[in-house]
């Protein structure tokens, strides 16, 4: 065994050269921690990003939780490289983010609320639209928020132009109550503090939109949602009435160099998270490459149409990432392996047998050497050479079977050296006996 380990050690050095390039380009490992921008932490967005981190952690990997002021940092973040994956909400990004940022998909849906004081109601008749909101005092989130970019396209879309004030969420709720704004618009979860207080407050209503339909059909990432009558609260019936809503979907984004195994256990998490449904979404809704405005990676169109891979489902994540790895690992090793493998028997012999015919080249210019000598004292020194030659080559060693190559070689050797004392005896025979 050992033998043919020292014959064939040039195959697996090559091999293992391999191996590591590509490790290192072709299936590099995941890395073991990556930053998640997520919201506010009180947050439903960072809420959620705790819930992923559980998982990673369970899986041996650490999701550093970035805390932000909602969809608009978190892109920024993404921008910049702060951070590799993020949740942000639907219809935010820019057409430019199409080629640095892929969508993971749709994790829940974030209804769109607009609260109003009660007795806009008498000036409007009844507010069912966001026409109804032209001239009022508006409350719509800071200036980078993903309530404010949506607010602001909504609007837009409706034709109305006005001034929106620079506050929102629970801020927003308290000058809402005491009258110091009309309007508060928030794309916020349902189960959020501050929702419940402006639902149970009688000065204040809640807008149900009575074009939630139309606005699904002209913008993709809006989905016409119900808020169910006593969603919040059944003893109490809280709402009082359904709420027809239109809502973005959240999603969660990752840059495009993420890792594509990171990606996947995203994916897991999301699953494992999300399937069981919401007040908005019965079970197995979400997650879903639907709603959504960035490509679809391809990690998830993947796990969306086939879900987890196959060594996922046999092995734990860790064992099965590097049993994924290696099959990717094995195509480069076995397309160069066959060959090597191939070709090693005949380089194996070329070399052996080498150890024996380059002495030919030293043979032959000493028999030449040795054939056009004058003197004697220049024969003798060659035959010195040879001989010295023939102890060099008995001490190289080869296989077993390629001996009587070696011994057709100093068998060569001793002809030459006697060719060569043969030219001495004849050159003493040919000089003429001199008479005294």
């Amino acid at each position: 065994m050992m033998k043919y380990l020292r014959a064939f050690w040039w195959v697996g050095a090559i091999l293992v050269i391999v191996l590591f390039i590509s490790s290192r380009f072709l299936a590099p490992p995941p890395p073991k921690s990556i930053s998640f921008a997520s919201g506010s932490e009180t947050g439903a967005y960072t809420l959620t990003a705790n819930a992923y981190a559980e998982v990673f952690a369970d899986n041996k990997f650490t999701l550093n939780v970035v805390h932000t002021s909602g969809s608009g940092d978190n892109l920024e973040l993404l921008r910049s490289g702060q951070v590799s994956a993020a949740i942000v909400q639907g219809g935010v990004s820019t057409p430019a983010d199409q080629s640095e940022f892929q969508s993971l998909g749709a994790i829940f849906y974030e209804p769109f609320w607009v609260f109003y004081r009660s007795e806009l109601a008498l000036d409007a008749e009844n507010l069912g639209d966001m026409r109804d909101l032209n001239g009022l005092r508006i409350a719509a989130g800071s200036a980078n928020s993903g309530t404010r970019v949506l607010t602001e396209h909504l609007l837009g879309q409706n034709g109305i132009s006005g001034t929106l004030l620079d506050i929102g969420g629970a801020t927003g709720a308290d000058a809402l109550m005491a009258g110091d704004i009309d309007v508060l618009i928030s794309v916020t979860s349902p189960r959020a503090p501050f929702v419940r207080s402006l639902l149970e407050a009688p000065q204040i209503d809640v807008l149900s939109f009575d074009r939630a339909l139309a606005y699904e059909r002209r913008q993709p990432f809006l989905k016409q949602v119900i808020f169910p009558e006593g969603g919040l609260d059944l003893s109490s019936n809280l709402p009082e009435n359904p709420i027809e809503m239109i809502a973005p979907a959240a999603e969660v984004v990752v840059r495009s160099d993420l890792h594509p195994a990171l990606q996947s256990l995203l994916l897991e998490a999301m699953n494992d998270i999300h399937k069981g449904g919401s007040l908005l979404a019965p079970p197995g809704t979400f997650p879903n490459p639907d709603r959504i405005d960035l490509p679809i990676a391809k990690e998830a169109a993947r796990f969306y149409e086939n879900g987890p891979s196959f060594m996922r489902r046999l092995f734990p994540f860790t064992l099965a990432n590097f049993l994924e790895r290696a099959w990717v690992l094995a195509i480069p090793l076995l397309t160069l392996g066959f060959p090597l493998v191939r070709a090693a028997p005949p380089i194996y012999r070329w070399r052996t047998r080498r150890k024996v015919y380059v002495w030919y080249k030293d043979l032959r210019e000493l028999e030449t050497q040795g054939r056009a000598a004058t003197t004697q004292e220049q024969r003798k020194k060659i035959s010195k050479e040879l001989s010295r030659l023939q102890a060099e080559v008995g001490r190289v060693e080869v296989p077993e079977s390629y001996t009587d190559e070696l011994y057709r070689l100093r068998s060569h050797i001793l002809f030459v050296n006697q060719l060569i004392r043969g030219l001495d005896d004849q050159n003493a025979m040919s000089k003429p006996i001199s008479s005294d």
